[in-house]
């Protein structure tokens, strides 16, 4: 069985312990995490498996904050609908429909829920897409995408430049990184979970990538966290077929 059908199965069976299971709470965890979440990855895996908080699971008793358990349990959701939803095009309703799911009920007077920046905003000192230059951009990058024709280099290409668009007032990096989940487990390529470890790898592969074309850091990230993600695929005995495993092999097939 492939790790598509795996991940389905598990799902649909409601499975424990196996590949589904971890993917969801490494995801969850990780990903929150490099936006600032405090949920350790004890917590968020007992938010998945008994959906009860267990504030002191891992020896701590420290206040847990209701939007990292909100955004924790909604990204386990998130996760579900990219699984649900494979080979459904990528279109501007299906990312808002992602950030519906990834921000409700968050507990903040100022987001926008499922829809577009309303101000412009920036990140990483960096400015980024005007609001009303959104629509114009997300469509632009959607039309040149061959969805079911995807290398390594293009699903990086496609988040730089989702990043520098910056559709959300918040929330960006989350579907961006959910985003390249879909593309992955669509294009048969080892699902890529960047770990919080490498946040600033992570972020200085985007801001080269998005200033220089350089996509040198950017690409060697997610070679590193496919590493860690065939791994755990071997552990599963879940084979997958990898053919680029360094920075030349990824241009060479670019």
């Amino acid at each position: 069985m492939d790790l598509k059908q795996t991940l389905l199965s598990e799902k649909n069976v409601g499975h424990k312990g196996g590949i589904y299971n971890k993917l969801q709470v490494d995801m969850a965890f990780n990903s929150n995490h490099i936006e600032g979440s405090r949920l350790t990855h004890d917590q968020t895996r007992y938010i998945y498996e008994t959906n009860t908080i267990g504030v002191g699971v891992s020896g701590s008793e420290e206040a847990v904050n209701v939007n990292d358990v909100i955004e924790t349990v909604n990204h386990f959701r998130c996760f579900d609908f990219i699984l649900d939803t494979l080979g459904k095009p990528l279109t501007e309703q299906y990312i808002k429909q992602l950030h519906m799911l990834l921000k409700s009920g968050v507990v903040d007077k100022n987001a926008v829920i499922g829809e577009f920046k309303t101000c412009a905003n920036e990140v990483g000192a960096m400015e980024t897409a005007a609001p009303e230059k959104v629509p114009e951009l997300l469509g632009e990058l959607l039309s040149q995408t061959d969805e079911n024709n995807m290398t390594l280099y293009d699903i990086a290409a496609f988040h730089s430049a989702f990043e520098m668009i910056h559709p959300f007032y918040d929330g960006n990096g989350r579907v961006g990184r959910l985003i390249i989940l879909k593309q992955c487990l669509e294009n048969d390529i080892v699902p890529i979970i960047i770990e919080d470890r490498d946040k600033m790898f992570y972020y200085m592969g985007l801001k080269q990538m998005q200033t220089g074309n350089d996509s040198e850091r950017l690409i060697n990230v997610f070679l590193s966290s496919q590493d860690d993600t065939e791994q755990a695929l071997k552990y599963f005995g879940i084979t997958y077929s990898r053919p680029q495993r360094t920075y030349s092999d990824v241009i060479s097939h670019k």
